[in-house]
């Protein structure tokens, strides 16, 4: 689940409580002004929901990532275990819940659209699938999903990059496996992923793209960041030597922080 809160560190260690021992990860970006929860299971997404309706509210919310409400996406992924069908129930259960209990409408997306059409046309040509055709005066909407796995990655440039460099690093990487945004983010810029396909084109295909429009553009790579996990299976397609340099390991796999929950 992605929220939009990064800065308030009492709030954000609140919102770690609520979610229980269900939370697998949560990675936080103050410029971004957001937060990404990895969570297992339903009741700690719901849980977290109703702490997030409650305290947060989006009219004072300022951050560079683009967001439509304080629960922005909330993607249901299904796991080891589980079957795609079990994922779209839960999403369309989920969207039903916030609706009825906290008003909150939802753009469903998955079989119907991608989350970034609902970025391009929410409330211009089209509307909530659950709930008001409105949004909740302090929670905004949310995005609501079921999707395959998903790493969600940024790259960094060197200090004197400037924003349009990085859109147009982010234009020119962009392709059917990798959604890219070039933003501004404090003093410096990023290319901000989410590689949509991380068997096909993982973090160490992506950085070497970034790279290659760098060169060619006059710009470099300062460091690379993991939005959150990643499955052992993806690091596995990652040579050891590079993990440092990727910002991987297998600490930051899904796998490992499951063997680690009580």
């Amino acid at each position: 689940m992605n929220i939009s809160e990064g800065r308030d560190r009492r709030l954000l260690s609140a919102l770690d409580a609520a979610c229980g021992n269900d939370l697998l990860d949560r990675h936080t970006d103050r410029h971004h002004h957001r937060s990404v929860f990895t969570l297992v299971g339903e009741e700690a997404v719901r849980a977290l929901a109703t702490e997030v309706v409650d305290r947060l509210t989006l009219d004072r919310h300022v951050g560079a990532h683009p967001r439509l409400g304080v629960i922005d996406v909330v993607p249901f992924v299904a796991l080891s275990g589980s079957s795609p069908d079990d994922a779209l129930r839960a999403r369309d259960e989920f969207a039903r819940w916030l609706a009825h209990t906290h008003g909150v409408p939802s753009f469903l997306y998955g079989p119907e659209r991608t989350l970034p059409d609902i970025r391009r046309h929410a409330w211009t040509s089209l509307f909530p699938d659950v709930g008001n055709h409105h949004p909740h005066p302090t929670a905004g909407a949310a995005c609501v999903g079921v999707r395959g796995e998903l790493v969600a990655y940024n790259c960094w440039l060197e200090k004197d990059a400037s924003v349009e460099t990085a859109r147009e690093i982010a234009r020119r990487v962009r392709q059917t496996g990798i959604r890219t945004l070039g933003l501004a983010v404090g003093d410096r810029v990023q290319v901000s992923m989410n590689l949509i396909s991380p068997s096909v084109i993982g973090p160490a295909d992506a950085v070497r793209a970034v790279a290659d429009v760098c060169r060619e553009v006059g710009s470099a790579i300062d460091h690379n960041e993991l939005v959150g996990l990643l499955s052992e299976r993806v690091l596995r397609e990652i040579p050891r030597s590079e993990w440092q340099w990727l910002d991987v390991s297998e600490e930051r796999t899904i796998e490992h922080r499951l063997s680690k929950r009580g």
